[in-house]
């Protein structure tokens, strides 16, 4: 294998589960894959999502880096649409000093939930922000590096750490890619929300022109012991993307979230488009043979396997099917 593996959880809630019950899973989770030699372990933000715990994955990623050893945590990722970039700072340079060169920061554009979310997090603040520069700011803010005629450049984001959170943007558009690029940030494709290999490929096209950093890529990824059997977890998979009339788009998992999403702007007036999401799903081989076919097609050197599956055991299958290291697998 030429490529790292890496984890995205969203701490799916399974039918008659609750919150507690899903995050105790996602630790648990997290734990078996640092046993079975997976790089990276991510959380991320959802808000007001009746079938998802991770509202605040900075919280669970700092209790999940106090019971892991190895492997590296963090955010995939911190809408920071929502928050004050220097707060995002602190947060992480905290982290970073609890957990020395362990410490993932992600941010994303997207809101992580319906409108009435995003309305109760910007309480109090007067007007929305432009996210390129929240981004440029949250890494003068890690880096302590603000110039000195920013209006926030006397701001230290205390406790400034040895060695400071790794730093991905996520996107899945050149813009996006441009961005980390002239950042330093190194850029993961969006790949479990638009599969698209000619997207994909202008993406990492954009990137690399601007930065010697190899992309990385999130796809959704589920292993089972057969190819029907996986299909079972995954084959009802769905996104629906609604097309408001002003022109905007947002994806959301259900008609239901899309109709509500539509209801809360004020909109009877809208577009459900249902797509299948790109999903590699059969049996640890074939799985392992589509990700070596995208490795070697666009040099990724990295892939964060969402697995959008609630059973505990099917996800933890699903891990030691696709284990980067088969003797740890095969002892779990």
């Amino acid at each position: 294998m030429g490529y790292l593996l890496s984890v995205l959880d969203k701490s799916y809630i399974a039918h008659g589960g609750s919150a507690a019950h899903a995050l105790r899973d996602s630790v648990a989770l997290a734990q078996h894959a640092e046993r079975l030699g997976y790089h990276r372990y991510w959380f991320a933000e959802h808000h007001a999502a009746p079938q998802l715990a991770s509202s605040a994955p900075e919280v669970l990623a700092a209790f999940v880096l106090a019971q892991t050893r190895r492997i590296r945590v963090g955010t995939g990722g911190v809408m920071l649409r929502h928050y004050a970039p220097y707060k995002v700072a602190e947060v992480f340079n905290l982290l970073a000093n609890l957990a020395p060169d362990r410490v993932d920061l992600g941010v994303g554009k997207a809101p992580g939930g319906l409108l009435a979310s995003t309305r109760a997090l910007a309480y109090g603040r007067s007007s929305p922000l432009d996210f390129a520069r929240q981004v440029a700011d949250l890494d003068g803010f890690l880096s302590g590096t603000l110039p000195a005629g920013h209006a926030h450049a006397d701001a230290v984001a205390t406790p400034l750490p040895e060695q400071g959170p790794q730093r991905f943007l996520l996107g899945a558009s050149t813009d996006s890619a441009e961005l980390a690029a002239q950042l330093g940030w190194r850029f993961v494709y969006a790949g479990h929300f638009d599969g698209d290999h000619a997207h994909i490929e202008r993406a990492f096209d954009a990137y690399r022109r601007g930065s010697a950093l190899a992309p990385l890529l999130a796809v959704v990824a589920f292993a089972a012991d057969s190819a029907e059997a996986a299909a079972r977890h995954v084959s009802t998979l769905r996104v629906y993307k609604l097309h408001l009339g002003d022109g905007q788009s947002v994806n959301l998992p259900s008609p239901e979230a899309a109709a509500e999403y539509a209801r809360q702007a004020g909109v009877s007036d809208y577009r459900l488009e249902e797509t299948r999401p790109s999903v590699l799903s059969g049996n640890g081989d074939y799985v392992r043979g589509q990700l070596d076919l995208l490795h070697r097609r666009f040099g990724v050197e990295e892939f964060v396997i969402d697995a959008p599956v609630a059973d505990f055991a099917a996800r933890l299958a699903s891990l030691q099917l696709l284990a980067p290291a088969p003797h740890a697998a095969a002892a779990a």
